[in-house]
């Protein structure tokens, strides 16, 4: 009953087909054609949900709020751990962690194994920072004007530079989508890391045996090394590089395998990060404000600000940097200083705030049953594990295609699903691993979706030109299909229920 004394109802499968039509329609057009951030189109779409829900259904108000209250309750871990993450990300630059893992990473390059190398590059960089697009708008750019040099395809090197990029997002603790998707599944950070395994890295070997294939055919070229040193140097004039700043990371993923809980793990490595910074001559007030705030490049910053060839040599010399062409040194000093300038608790505030939004509307969808009648017409058609897996996957790709946001293909399939996974017997982490299979993944493969739209951007080519070669991103969403068929890591809810987050 509502406060009017009138008995709610359940929606038809019209009005739940029209509710989620005109809210993908808000969010797509808020995201598509205004360009706006995805939150206050999603606020606009749960409004309007609550206002079906309220005068069309007869829900009282009491129990929508309770189903908005209920949908962030599930994201507040993922929204805990996102905060330390920025704090973690300004600690390890400010720390010279992320700089040392850039520095060792770039020294892998090779002309015969260039295409493999820049995948590798990309994945540590991505893994290091979280970011996908950070890591393609610098590492990734600047690999991509080396494979110009050697006579690579600009679309063939973008391709792996993205499918570097999109393993070490996906993998990464650090990355926003790693942690939503577990929040929305209810599964916890690290069990959903340690489930993206099976199918991540069965992916990655394939996309590596590919690029290694294709890598022959460029195994004559001739590497111009310039720009490589010159990242190294201007990284090591403004951080303390050495072997000490893997100590963090390692830390971490030792405490992940052994399965300590996320919270106070990941919270180990902002107190590293912390160390870091002290043992690197720094005060207490450096190593706070960059956990709050993030790191400010400095010496980069410096050189990219400047105009003058004489006073960029000036500075170089100052720093006992030499051998480094001016102008080279200033576009070097943009992208590290683009790389390098983010981090710190207060960068985290957009991710949260769009989780609150993106959970809210999920929780509104689901007490208003909007979900249920759509999963019930769905899963007439679903009689297996194998086409759970295909319908989310599908669902996602669908999201990411119609609405343009990767983060709502997460969120949208994510809560459709999660009761039909939890009636299977199926354990949360297998919807996770799957959302971020797809969810994450295909967004950049569409060239109105904004990931599409950035790299597209970024790099000055289309997108459907990219993604052909985009290898990682098209192939895991087919091998997580194909290990499923097979019946191989197939998660259930029997096995273990310590890593399940209740409502």
């Amino acid at each position: 009953m509502d406060e009017g004394g009138r008995r709610q109802r359940k929606p038809s499968l019209l009005e739940a087909v029209v509710a989620v039509v005109v809210s993908f329609a808000c969010i797509g057009v808020g995201v598509l054609a205004l360009g706006v951030d995805v939150h206050i189109p999603i606020v606009i779409a749960t409004s309007f949900v609550c206002l079906i829900g309220r005068f069309l259904l007869h829900i009282s108000w009491k129990d929508i709020e309770e189903g908005i209250f209920r949908g962030i309750h599930i994201g507040l871990q993922a929204i805990l751990i996102l905060m330390i993450v920025g704090m973690i990300v300004g600690s390890w630059i400010q720390g010279g962690v992320v700089p040392t893992l850039i520095y060792y990473g770039l020294s892998i390059l090779s002309p015969s194994i260039f295409l493999l190398a820049t995948l590798l590059i990309c994945s540590i960089v991505s893994l290091a920072t979280g970011s996908s697009w950070g890591t393609s708008g610098t590492v990734g750019l600047a690999l991509i004007g080396i494979a110009a040099g050697l006579g690579v395809p600009m679309p063939l090197a973008a391709g792996v530079v993205i499918s570097g990029a999109y393993f070490g997002d996906k993998m990464s603790p650090l990355s926003d989508t790693t942690n939503l998707a577990p929040a929305v599944a209810g599964t916890t950070l690290f069990s959903h890391i340690r489930a993206l395994v099976s199918t991540t890295m069965t992916t990655y070997v394939i996309v590596a045996i590919i690029t290694i294939v294709l890598g022959f055919r460029f195994a004559g070229g001739t590497l111009d090394t310039s720009r490589i040193e010159a990242f190294q140097k201007l990284l090591a004039a403004e951080f303390d590089i050495g072997l000490l700043g893997f100590i963090p990371p390692l830390v971490v993923i030792t405490l992940a395998a052994l399965k300590f809980p996320a919270i106070p793990s990941m919270f180990a490595g902002v107190v590293l990060g912390g160390i870091m910074i002290l043992l690197h001559g720094n005060g207490l007030g450096t190593m706070v404000t960059a956990i709050h705030y993030g790191y400010v490049p400095a010496f980069s910053a410096e050189i990219a600000g400047a105009t003058s060839p004489e006073t960029i040599a000036s500075m170089l010399a100052a720093k006992g940097v030499t051998d480094v062409n001016p102008e080279l040194a200033r576009q070097v000093g943009e992208m590290l200083s683009s790389l390098l300038e983010r981090g710190g608790l207060d960068s985290m505030m957009w991710t949260v705030s769009l989780i609150l939004c993106a959970l809210s509307f999920g929780g509104v969808m689901e007490r208003c049953g909007f979900l249920e009648v759509l999963l019930e017409a769905i899963l007439k058609h679903v009689k297996s594990v194998t086409g759970m897996v295909v319908s989310v996957i599908i669902g996602c790709f669908a999201t990411n295609l119609l609405v343009g946001d990767q983060y709502t293909a997460i969120v949208l399939p994510g809560r459709m699903f999660k009761p039909a996974f939890d009636k299977m017997g199926l354990h949360p982490r297998m919807l996770s691993r799957t959302l971020e299979d797809s969810g994450t993944l295909t967004s950049v493969l569409i060239p109105w979706n904004t990931c599409g739209a950035y790299h597209t951007s970024l790099f000055g080519i289309p997108t459907l030109e990219f993604a052909p070669f985009a290898f990682f991103n098209y192939i895991n969403p087919i091998v997580a299909i194909a290990l499923t068929a097979m019946g191989k890591f197939i998660f259930w809810r029997k096995d273990t229920d310590d890593d399940i987050i209740t409502e």
